[in-house]
Order: C-alpha cells, then structure tokens, then sequence
C-alpha cells in the first residue's frame, strides 16, 4: 500500500513515526496531513531509504539537482556532487541527466547517497529518440511509459512529470506574446511532439495509467510546470496559471487513486509576486505540497543566481512553499562544478531556514538561540558547529590569527558583547 492509503486507513508506518519524531510534532498529526495530502513521503517501496516529510507545518527542505549532459559526461564527478549536497544538507537530490549512459548514472546515484531521488523521465525517452531517429518529437508513447515504469522499478522516489501541459494550452501558448515561451526541457519536448505529432499529451491523455504505476510503488508525482515562466515579465501569465488549474484537477485525481502527489512552481518571479504564487497554488491545488525552483527575483545576476534564488526561497518559504529546489552559481550558464552545487545548497537551506523562523517553527527558532547563546558566551566550536559552512566560518574566524577567545578582528578590544558583559560583571 502507498502511504497515503495507509494513512486513509489510520495505519501509521514506520516513516510516519520516523518523520513525526525528526520533525517533533505528533504521529497522529503527521498521518492526518498524509491523508489529506498536504504532506507526502517521498519514498518508493523499491528502495530503503531515508525518509523525508514534505508539506504543511513541516522544516521546508531542500532539493539538490545533477546529473551528465550531453556535452559533459563524468559519472564519477556527478556521485562526488550528490555526495556533497547532501553533506550540506539537501533532502533530495533529482538525476537529470541526458548524456548517452544516463541510465548508468541513475543506477549509479541510486546506490550512492541515502535520501529521496527524482528524475524526470521524460528526459530518457526524449534522449531515446534523439538517439535512434534524431529528434525529440519521434518518442513514442511507448517510449515514455516505460521510462515511467522502468525508473519506478528501479525505486526512483519521486518523478517530475509535465502532465499539465495539453493540445489547447500548447496552441494557445504559440499564439501568445510571452517574452520566451517554454524555458522548461520536459515541457519543451511535450510543445514540440504535441505540435509535430498534433496529438494529446499522452502524459494528460493517459493520467490513469501513470496514476497505476506510481500507486504500485508508491512513487510520488511531481506535477512540472512546464509552463513555467523563464523570465520576470513573463511571470504570473495565463499560460503559467491555466497550467496550474489543470493540475489542480490531476491533484485531486491522484488523491482519489491513493497516489501521494505534489505541484512544482516558478521560476523567474519578481519579488512582490512571490507570495501571491504561494496563495493561488495552495488555493488551487487544495494544499498539495509546493515544490518551488527558487524562486529567482532578478533576471540580471548571472554567476550570482544562487543568492537571487536563496531571496526569493525565503520569500516563498515563508508564504508556504514547502520544498525549495536549490539553483547554483552556473545556472543559465553551464554545468554546475561540485563548489557549484555546496554554494547552491547552502543558499537553499539559508533560505529555508530563514522561512521556518518567519512561520515561527520551534525547531528553526530553537537553532537561533542557540546560536545567540554561542555568541554571547564566544563559544566558537558552537558558532561552527551551528553554521551552514563550518569550515568557511572556522577559517573567517582563524585568518587573523586572534589569540583572545573573547574577541575576534573587527571589533578587538572594543567589542560591544565583551564591554557589555564586563560592565555586567
């Protein structure tokens, strides 16, 4: 049984009672949420694993993207960056490779690091195709299932999957007057097969199917927003929210099925819109859990696009995105090196974090004085071992040389925590 139908029946599994205990709240609490569907655990039945909860009064967590191109090919270098996202902290981590052995590398990654995995298998079907008749638009349906089916086999725990994307909406889109049309390559190949082959998305066309394969192994769907805007001035368009309202009748389907379901949202979205996309999917989608990409705020950063994500994460966190996918320096540039993708981690978690103070969760709160109780005792080794980069603040903290724990370069002597404190005493 998937662990929505268990928590229907008031079963409470192992991984609920795991997650209740990680995320301190009550194992009643916890599967009531599951069967409501405003939390999902990310976990195929095919894989022991980690779990995770993701979704409503739960920490935000965070998702780490590698994977191979078809430029750039180096399986040893993608394990080296699963690896080290999750040693600073991702939840997840999603394979997106598209090089010639990316089924060598989901094998590979599968076995390598310990949390949920995603993929989004559209990518190996369209690889497939690319390979055997040169273009994308060849996949066959056949093609597509069973990269679905294969993948769900293997204990992929959760799968991207652009269902929402339809025949109106692609003749629409090509009608209208968005700055860059389709930025996303899973909803990019959808646009062009729909268009060459004029047929139905067979991902929409044959939901039920899907919906049988993902209750099989408990696979939980990531419905992609294809749609996505690429830029600010296309955010918040027609297109982006007729995609969201066809996936909040697929949200409802798959709760029907008994299939643990959650919704992926922008993109490139200005800073005053980030809240009011947070409201229209939680409206629209009955609460389904938030899988956000950022959001990034500003479309002028290239090389920095991890701060301008981390802003707008924290943003969206607050206002109920409930799982960040992390953006690296390299984004809109090139591959992510492994520093690439420690900088992009650690710019989701700060933003995460961030957002679990503002909801005023305990656990994210109790970090936070923590750390003030470190500060105010100059308790160095806590400050570090609080720290999202331990390292970096250790060697922040040691390039001067001070020998005086009570002090550090900035202020020396005239350190307001140490006057303050002498005066005290």
């Amino acid at each position: 049984m998937t662990q929505l139908e268990d928590a229907k029946k008031g079963i409470i599994t192992e991984e609920m009672k795991a997650i209740a205990k990680m995320e301190n709240i009550s194992e009643e609490k916890i599967t009531r949420r599951i069967s409501e569907g405003t939390v999902v655990i990310p976990k195929n039945i095919n894989r022991n694993t980690k779990s995770y909860g993701i979704g409503e009064g739960l920490t935000t967590k965070v998702n780490a993207n590698i994977g191979s191109s078809s430029k750039v090919e180096d399986i040893n270098v993608e394990i080296e960056k699963a690896k080290i996202a999750v040693e600073y902290g991702a939840d997840a981590v999603m394979d997106l490779s598209t090089g010639p052995k990316l089924n060598e590398f989901r094998e590979k990654i599968l076995e390598a690091i310990n949390v949920p995995i995603g993929t989004v298998p559209i990518y190996e079907a369209g690889v497939k195709a690319f390979n055997r008749d040169g273009s994308v638009n060849n996949m066959t349906e056949e093609d597509i299932f069973k990269a679905i089916e294969n993948q769900a086999k293997e204990g992929i725990d959760f799968m991207t999957l652009h269902c929402g994307i339809n025949k109106d909406l692609v003749y629409k889109l090509k009608d209208s007057d968005r700055t860059m049309g389709i930025v996303s390559r899973g909803g990019t190949f959808l646009y062009s097969w729909i268009l060459e082959n004029k047929l139905e998305n067979p991902l929409f066309e044959n939901y039920d199917y899907i919906l049988e394969i993902a209750k099989e192994h408990d696979v939980t769907l990531s419905l992609g927003d294809g749609l996505r805007p690429g830029c600010l001035s296309d955010a918040t368009d027609i297109a982006q929210v007729q995609e969201l309202v066809t996936l909040g009748t697929l949200v409802k389907k798959a709760r029907e099925f008994d299939v643990q379901v959650m919704v992926e949202g922008p993109g490139h979205v200005p800073l005053d819109q980030v809240a009011s996309n947070m409201k229209i999917q939680k409206t629209i989608c009955k609460g389904a859990p938030f899988y956000v990409l950022g959001p990034i705020v500003t479309d002028l950063a290239p090389g920095y696009d991890h701060i301008t994500s981390a802003i707008g994460g924290a943003v969206a966190a607050a206002s109920g995105a409930d799982f960040l996918c992390y953006v690296t320096p390299a984004e809109h540039l090139g591959l992510p090196s492994v520093d690439d993708v420690k900088e992009g981690v650690i710019a989701s978690k700060i933003a995460a974090q961030a957002g679990d103070v503002a909801l005023g969760l305990d656990s994210a709160w109790a970090k936070e004085k923590e750390m003030a109780a470190a500060r105010e005792n100059f308790d160095w080794d806590k400050q570090f071992e609080l720290s999202f980069n331990r390292q970096k603040a250790k060697e922040y903290r040691n390039r001067c040389h001070i020998e005086d724990d009570k002090m550090c370069s900035m202020c020396g002597e005239y350190c307001s925590i140490r006057i303050a404190k002498e005066n005290r005493q």
